[in-house]
């Protein structure tokens, strides 16, 4: 009876979006399992693709005759069965193909290439042989695109295709010394032979003490010279796979010992250890003030899971956060430690997976992606800084890394730690209903009050002494820090030169040609850049609307303030961290290396400097406009301003020094300021909580968004009112439609953008109905219509 594999083919449509039947070849049989990757063949003609065998099985729903495996990708399943599990449901959840949820959730390297090439085919014309010139075949990505297809359908060519597996194993040679009569091959050698007498000491040496170093690392041998030795039959250079370790210098530390716990840490962790023990699938939500020492709570909870012969994994939000949590989590547990985000080479990511699949790593800390990894046997997931938006994927699949986590916690009947000074929402909202157990941490561990915080109004600022984007205040206080050879961190949610480029003449502004929105100066480059779409175009000297050239900057960015920095405190040396600045790998890393070591006085950045960075020398932090956030028209601006905002706060003063902070902006009597000024959290969420209730947001309602994108605006209006008439005809009079509308962003990339958001609570029939939508839409895909179904998003913008 011949077996049969169920493949998931890599063809991303709703019509593939369901395994096919493939006969298994008897030479292939006791190859092939669930969770490998496959070469086949897919529709009429000699198409070849991917896929993905997501069951083997001796019956086929197929009636005709199987089309054949045609090779094997792998050695052993990449995915196990709880990997293709979770796939499925991710597929199923975030209105996601299942060959994408597959692929999001391995390493870039284990991606396969299609290579296509042309052969002559049963026609062949002198147009085709003069194409191949001279070759039995050429790539098509070489070839003229319109005159391949044009001979393709004449049969004078032929489409072959091949699979280019991405994953490369690196390896390095290693010396093996051979069992010699070292005396003997000293006699042979002349007297003043001396590299040859240095190297056969060497080798007797390490034959000795049982020792085979790897080749690059023998400083005082050439490679020549190891060549020659190896045909003499002193040694032979083996090749070995090694593996690229991103943060190998942390391996070979000394570990550090658990610090003394406060009586607060101490009932968290003896609470969630407890959980630990009990492979009890609870869900904790730790709320603990900046510096309350939540980090090391972490490192004795994961320490209690590996005691017991489990594993752990921890998640955080950015990478500017993971070099100092990697070097927090590996001075613990060294080497068992796997670190996974999106600042590490194709390489490194792919070796990190390999070494968690394999069992060599027992711990995972990483961003979003990490929340994928394949770790078995979890005893207790971690989630720090909770709340943040980051967890959540823009595109598809679009989940939210903490529902991944608890679906996996319950499959792996393992406690989950949501950590945060400030929790989302929903979370908070969760405990309250005790659906997640609360665990508070209100005190920093070093007994030192929360730092004062000063709001700074800069509606009068200027009237005051100030200047420029600084108010008088917080320039004294920064010229304070320097006298004192104390540092500071001045965060503005804003990178660039200036927001906008406008004439003063006639009010044009420089706007992107693909999307509705201007464009940002950039100094360092000297160009306006869309950060969007990535268009950029050189600064305008003169207006290209009315010719004047009283063309003027407005608005303020990361590089604006830089640059007033030098000019206000000319002896303050200033680091800036934003996208720019930590573009290239290890950015966010050397950055930070460099204002730990005290190499600057200020930190300047976006928010990313606002989390989980702790330097005991940071006694000021400034906002210079918390109304950036505050601006825009989403209903979580409030929450996510207050958020920032309590967060950067906890930069300052975490050490013996007092910390201060100054925040300025025009809006100095809006609630998220005024209870983060406080640092009350509790108050924020009793009053944010009464407003979502009143405007039927969640956490008292689920969301669904809806987006249509087409290049013509009719079409994607037409489209978008089309889908909502669907909608509301299995709708309850209870759910709430917003829209249909244009997006807040009418257009990116040259795609008009409409959407709608449904709020409900129960509607048993809206999944199906999104799925149909989905399904009736794929058609239309080929008419340049882009549909996109986002489950909780984290923004209706």
């Amino acid at each position: 009876m011949t077996a049969v594999a169920k493949v998931i083919v890599d063809v991303p449509t709703m019509q593939t979006d369901r395994p096919f039947d493939y006969a298994i070849p008897n030479a292939l049989a006791d190859a092939i399992q669930p969770g490998m990757r496959v070469w086949v063949g897919f529709g009429r003609g000699s198409r070849q693709v991917a896929g993905m065998v997501v069951a083997v099985d001796t019956v086929s729903d197929y009636t005709g005759e199987l089309k054949p495996v045609l090779a094997v990708l792998d050695y052993a399943p990449v995915l196990d069965a709880e990997g293709l599990a979770l796939s499925k449901w991710l597929a199923d959840t975030t209105f996601a193909f299942w060959i994408t949820c597959i692929q999001t959730m391995l390493p870039t390297m284990l991606k396969v290439d299609t290579i296509k090439s042309v052969t002559l085919g049963p026609k062949p014309t002198p147009a085709a042989v003069a194409l191949l010139a001279g070759a039995n075949s050429r790539p098509v990505a070489d070839l003229p695109e319109a005159t391949v297809a044009k001979l393709i359908q004449a049969d004078a060519l032929r489409v072959d295709y091949a699979a280019k597996d991405r994953a490369k194993v690196k390896t390095a040679d290693y010396i093996v010394p051979q069992p010699l009569d070292w005396a003997a091959e000293k006699a042979k050698l002349r007297p003043n032979a001396a590299k040859q007498h240095a190297l056969l000491a060497l080798l007797e040496g390490w034959q000795a003490q049982g020792e085979q170093p790897a080749a690059a690392s023998v400083k005082q041998v050439t490679r020549a010279q190891l060549v020659a030795a190896a045909k003499r039959g002193w040694l032979t250079l083996e090749s070995r796979e090694v593996y690229r370790a991103p943060y190998e210098q942390l391996d070979h530390r000394a570990k550090t010992a658990p610090l003394a716990l406060t009586p607060e840490q101490a009932t968290v962790v003896k609470t969630v250890t407890q959980a630990v023990s009990a492979r009890k699938p609870e869900t904790f939500l730790l709320e603990g003030v900046t510096g309350s020492g939540k980090t090391e709570v972490y490192l004795q909870v994961m320490a209690a899971a590996l005691k017991r012969g489990q594993n752990a994994m921890m998640l955080v939000p950015e990478i500017a956060l993971t070099p100092q949590m990697v070097h927090r989590v590996k001075g613990r547990f060294g080497a068992t430690v796997a670190v996974m985000h999106s600042g590490l080479s194709d390489g490194e990511k792919f070796d990190e997976w390999r070494r968690i699949q394999r069992g060599e790593a027992k711990v995972v800390v990483g961003a979003r992606s990490a929340a994928f990894a394949p770790l078995a046997n979890i005893g207790v997931f971690i989630i720090d800084e909770e709340h943040e938006s980051s967890y959540k994927q823009d595109d598809a699949p679009r989940y939210h890394a903490r529902d991944v986590i608890l679906h996996r916690a319950l499959l792996a009947h393992a406690p989950v730690v949501l950590g945060s000074a400030t929790p989302s929402l929903e979370s908070r909202a969760r405990a309250a209903k005790h659906v997640y157990t609360r665990l508070v941490l209100p005190h920093r561990i070093n007994q030192r009050p929360l730092p004062p915080v000063h709001v700074i109004d800069m509606r009068q600022a200027m009237q005051q002494g100030g200047q420029g984007d600084f108010s008088k205040p917080l320039l004294a206080a920064l010229q304070a820090r320097l006298a004192r050879h104390e540092q500071s961190v001045l965060m503005l949610n804003r990178r660039g030169y200036s927001s906008f480029v406008m004439c003063r003449e006639c009010g044009f502004v420089v706007q992107c040609p693909n999307c509705d929105i201007s464009l940002t100066l950039h100094m360092d480059t000297h160009t306006l850049r869309c950060h969007y779409c990535g268009h950029e175009e050189p600064i305008p000297t003169r207006c290209p609307s009315c010719g004047s050239n009283k063309i003027r900057y407005y608005g303020t960015g990361t590089q604006k303030v830089e640059q007033a920095l030098h000019a206000l405190l000319p002896t303050a040396r200033v680091l800036r961290m934003d996208v720019d600045t930590t573009r290239k790998k290890g950015g966010h890393e050397r950055i930070l290396n460099a204002f730990g070591q005290g190499e600057a006085d200020i930190l300047l950045g976006t928010q990313m400097i606002a989390k989980g960075l702790d330097f005991p020398n940071v006694t000021l932090v400034g906002v210079i406009n918390a109304d950036t956030g505050l601006s825009m028209p989403d209903f979580r601006a409030a929450e996510r301003t207050f958020q920032l905002l309590t967060q950067v706060s906890g930069r300052a003063g975490r050490a013996d020094k007092a910390g201060e902070v100054f925040i300025q902006t025009y809006n100095p009597d809006h609630y998220a300021i005024q209870y983060a000024q406080n640092h009350d959290y509790e108050g924020f969420f009793a009053q944010e909580m009464a407003i979502r209730h009143r405007g039927n947001y969640p956490p008292y309602y689920f969301t669904i968004k809806l987006t249509v994108s087409h290049q013509d605006e009719n079409q994607a209006a037409k489209a978008i009112y089309s889908l909502a008439a669907q909608l509301q005809r299995v709708l309850s009079p209870s759910a709430i439609v917003l829209g249909p509308s244009p997006a807040a962003i009418a257009r990116l990339k040259n795609r008009y953008i409409y959407q709608l958001v449904v709020k409900y609570k129960r509607e048993p029939r809206l999944a199906e109905t999104l799925a149909a939508v989905l399904d009736q839409t794929q058609k239309s895909t080929r008419s340049g219509f882009f549909v996109a179904i986002d489950r909780e998003p984290q923004s209706f913008l």
